[in-house]
């Protein structure tokens, strides 16, 4: 009986160990060694398991492994490898016995691949190297399943840590050999999303044809999805993709692409797209205003990776702007971009030029040169910097060179030139008539724009020499029906701040900038200062004190054809003022006229004669408003009038006592109403 019992109790515990083995599973480091050497023959890589090992028969045969590494045995130093938390295989326990097993499904978790950046094409680089074939030895995998994987691009010599992190993906392997991978990923900070399905061919795969059809999201860069078909070939350590077309957005493309993974990698690109379609994020309202960004710009990645890519487009929608045709070249070597087109065509005109960017150093910089030849200004600059002011055929050349880590930096340290025309066009919003008008009555706060308003120009032109930042020009000129402008100043691209000193001049006739004569300012020059996106136009009323004598010979020279026959109502405003040139014989004013019969008539047609008598009364007034704020300033400053003396000259009856100037004013409703029939405003 004793015995029956000790039977029976060692029959339990067998039945209650089986059932914990089945369980939590077997022990088995014992394996650890036989599957290391599996892998290494069926792949040419090195297993390392670090961790625990385990069969587990419950529920379902399956083999798990903690802490694995994988990598190259040529490569000493260790950099490049894969390094596994876990790989855990299920599968049936007939397909074990019968010596071919059949695995369900293996899960690998958080798999990081290690990968060195190089900045030199290794010299001793085998290129025909044999790449992974796998030998199964009649095994079959239906599923695999990567969760949390990542792969690092590191170099610590140069600071350097790039990563494709939180990959998950699911491949499915069927009994016909094709593969349909899904998954998600991202890149740096931009999630993507993509689908390939292949047909694996049977092994060795190299030199053979592999078909591949593919779908990639990212949304954060491409805004549309990149979907195509393509016929994959491995040549050694070369990865060949020939036969490549597909849609991206609504445009088809085609070409092909090689890459060289044998040390540093070597791309090859060449890809021709019927529409190509780049979006650019829109600036925030209000950015204009806002300082350049000192956010680090990183190019640092350009080194390590060469390239040579081309890319041509029937059309290429940039942002809002749409160039056609496209075909740029770009070459990457040594950490230095050459981008470069020669047949840009855009809005009607042709640009060519060349980027040059050398992120060799710490401080990335770059030079450039372009030229623009009839391009029409308004859809391009709007498509591109969201700019709508200035429409007309535009002609460009530009020849710039910078150097910085940040949008700040870059602004700060610009040098070169610069030269922009503008032709049979407008300033849109703007009327610079209208403009100087306002500046009659104060000063203005920031660009007087509205839709309903522009000024139409001929020409408008300028060139700069910029340094440090500072685009310095002396000849901007603009030419319109009505005005003309002149000026110098300097724009500060650093803080976003303008400096103008112009001069504007109101064209009195209908012939236009045609005729013979000048056009007629006012001889008050206007300044604009401030912020680009909100400057202050005011009148440099300091710069008619500096020189009355001149101010007051254009006054008369404005008096010719406007206020009268010979300017007499000019004279007539300018005695009221005690402002008279030198006595004519006979009585007359050098202001005026000095013919009495021509003088009496025009006096009787003093009517008809309202124009040049309240343009002349207004801008008498604007300049005894500069007269009398100068005075305050400057007392200490002699004024000379020009033809005058301090004392009057004698006349057949007494000249007017001398009166005080009257009192500036905030407006003048002559110079209103006369600007209303000029302009019809």
């Amino acid at each position: 009986m004793r015995a029956v019992k000790f039977a029976g109790a060692a029959l339990a515990a067998i039945v209650i160990v089986i059932a914990l083995l089945l369980v939590i599973g077997i022990p088995s480091g014992f394996l650890t060694a036989t599957i290391a050497s599996r892998v290494e023959q069926a792949s040419g890589y090195r297993l390392s398991i670090d961790g625990t090992t385990r069969i587990s028969l419950w529920p379902t045969l399956n083999i798990t492994l903690n802490d694995l590494t994988l990598q190259d045995p040529k490569d000493r130093s260790g950099i490049t490898r894969v390094t596994i938390d876990s790989v855990q295989a299920d599968m049936s326990l007939a397909s074990v016995w019968s010596g071919r097993p059949d695995i369900s499904e293996i899960v690998v978790t958080h798999p990081v691949l290690y990968q060195p950046l190089l900045r030199e094409r290794l010299p001793n680089a085998d290129a025909s190297q044999k790449p992974l074939a796998l030998d199964m030895d009649g095994a079959s995998i239906d599923r695999v399943r990567i969760v949390d994987g990542e792969v690092a691009f590191a170099r610590a010599r140069d600071r350097v840590d790039g990563r494709i992190s939180a990959i998950n993906a699911d491949a499915v392997m069927g009994r016909d050999r094709k593969v349909n991978v899904a998954g998600t990923a991202r890149v740096g900070e931009h999630p993507t999303k993509f689908d390939i399905k292949a047909t694996t061919p049977a092994p060795p795969i190299e030199r053979q044809t592999m078909p591949v059809d593919f779908a990639i999201d990212m949304p954060d860069v491409l805004k549309s999805q990149l979907a195509g078909h393509a016929e994959l070939r491995l040549n050694g350590a070369i990865v060949m993709v020939n036969g490549v077309n597909g849609t991206f957005g609504d445009g088809a493309f085609n070409g092909w692409a090689s890459v060289d993974i044998a040390s540093k990698p070597l791309v090859k690109v060449d890809l021709d797209f019927q529409r190509l379609a780049i979006p650019l994020s829109k600036s925030p309202d209000g950015a204009a205003g806002q300082p350049w960004s000192d956010a680090p710009i990183d190019v640092s990645g350009l080194n390590y990776v060469d390239a040579q890519i081309r890319i041509s487009a029937n059309e290429a929608v940039i942002g809002d702007a749409h160039l056609a045709p496209l075909a740029l070249d770009a070459k990457l070597a040594g950490g230095i971009l050459k981008l470069g087109t020669a047949n840009l065509g855009a809005y009607g005109g042709q640009v060519s030029g060349e980027v040059i960017l050398d992120a060799t150093s710490g401080a990335p910089s770059f030079a450039m040169h372009s030229d623009l030849v009839g391009v029409r200004a308004l859809p391009l600059l709007q498509g591109l910097a969201e700019f709508d002011r200035i429409d007309g055929k535009m002609q460009a050349k530009l020849a710039l060179r910078s150097a910085g880590t940040s949008q700040h930096a870059l602004m700060t340290n610009m040098q070169g030139t610069a030269f922009v025309s503008f032709q049979d066009g407008a300033i849109r919003g703007i009327n610079v008539a209208q403009m100087i008008r306002s500046l009659t009555s104060g000063t203005l706060s920031g660009w007087q724009d509205s839709e309903a308003q522009s000024t139409d120009l001929s020409q408008l032109s300028a060139s700069f020499r910029i340094d440090k930042g500072q685009a310095v020009t002396t000849d901007l000129n603009l030419i319109g029906p009505l005005v003309r402008v002149t000026g110098t100043g300097t724009i500060a691209l650093d803080t976003k701040m303008m400096g103008f000193r112009v001069e504007p001049k109101l064209v009195m006739t209908t012939e236009g900038q045609g005729r013979a004569s000048d056009p007629i300012g006012f001889g008050i020059p206007v300044m604009i200062t401030g912020a680009w996106s909100q400057p202050r136009i005011y009148p440099d009323m300091a710069g008619v004190l500096d020189n009355p004598d001149a101010a007051y010979a254009k006054l008369r020279e404005m008096g010719k054809g406007l206020f009268g026959p010979d300017g007499a109502g000019l004279g007539n405003i300018l005695n009221s003022f005690g402002l008279g040139g030198a006595a004519a014989p006979g009585g007359g004013n050098t202001a005026g006229n000095a013919n009495p019969q021509t003088q009496q008539q025009g006096q009787g047609q003093g009517q008809n004669n309202l124009l040049g008598g309240q343009l002349g009364e207004a801008i008498g007034n604007l300049i005894q408003q500069g007269l009398s704020g100068g005075a305050g300033n400057g007392a200490g400053r002699s004024r000379s009038l020009p033809g005058g003396s301090a004392t009057p000259a004698p006349q057949a009856s007494p000249a007017p006592p001398t009166q005080d100037p009257p009192e500036a004013q905030q407006d003048s409703q002559p110079m209103n109403d006369v600007m209303r029939q000029l302009f019809n405003r």
